[in-house]
């Protein structure tokens, strides 16, 4: 699911054209004829946290689309004017209330194909207490074994709580980068 192409400029408000522009850039872009701007589409950035407490992860079901129902890690967009730190520590509070401290920078997911990047923490529960936001209809903390994995939301959180508990289990947490095709 791509987002929908520019349409007008951001500057003028003219119609703009997919074009490759004058200054030696290679891609097509949207440029607009009547003031020359060039407009470039980045990908999105979600942040996020895999919150644990001892052995057990912390899940947060979704109440809202897309994947209202399923499982997930506190996550969501960045924010401009934060830190990919301060907008996974923000999600972690909105979605599922809890109380941790903030640990390594652990995954890193490339979702070419939507225009998205996907970078999770590890997050150190502090109280096994949660006060979720909207977005959420209940917080669980999760044995490895009891993860319902047929209903996580999405794969990078699968490849992520994957990659969690392999180190887990090997007692040393790694740095790591996922493309997903």
């Amino acid at each position: 699911m791509h987002r929908p192409p520019i349409k007008h400029c951001k500057d003028c408000g003219a119609a703009v054209v997919y074009q490759i522009p004058d200054d030696g850039d290679t891609k097509e872009r949207a440029v607009c004829p009547a003031c020359r701007a060039v407009h470039y589409e980045n990908p999105l950035i979600v942040v996020g946290t895999v919150p644990y407490w001892g052995e057990r992860v912390l899940l947060c079901k979704r109440n809202i689309e897309p994947r209202r129902g399923k499982w997930t890690l506190p996550a969501g967009f960045m924010e401009l004017n934060e830190t990919a730190a301060e907008g996974a520590s923000r999600e972690t509070v909105e979605e599922a209330g809890a109380q941790f401290e903030l640990e390594a920078f652990f995954s890193l997911l490339n979702v070419a194909r939507v225009g998205q990047v996907h970078m999770f923490y590890r997050a150190r529960l502090l109280s096994e207490t949660f006060d979720p936001g909207y977005e959420t209809m209940e917080t669980r903390l999760f044995t490895e074994a009891e993860i319902p994995w047929d209903e996580i939301a999405f794969r990078t959180v699968k490849e992520t709580l994957e990659r969690y508990f392999s180190d887990r289990r090997a007692g040393q947490f790694g740095f790591h980068v996922v493309d997903i095709a």
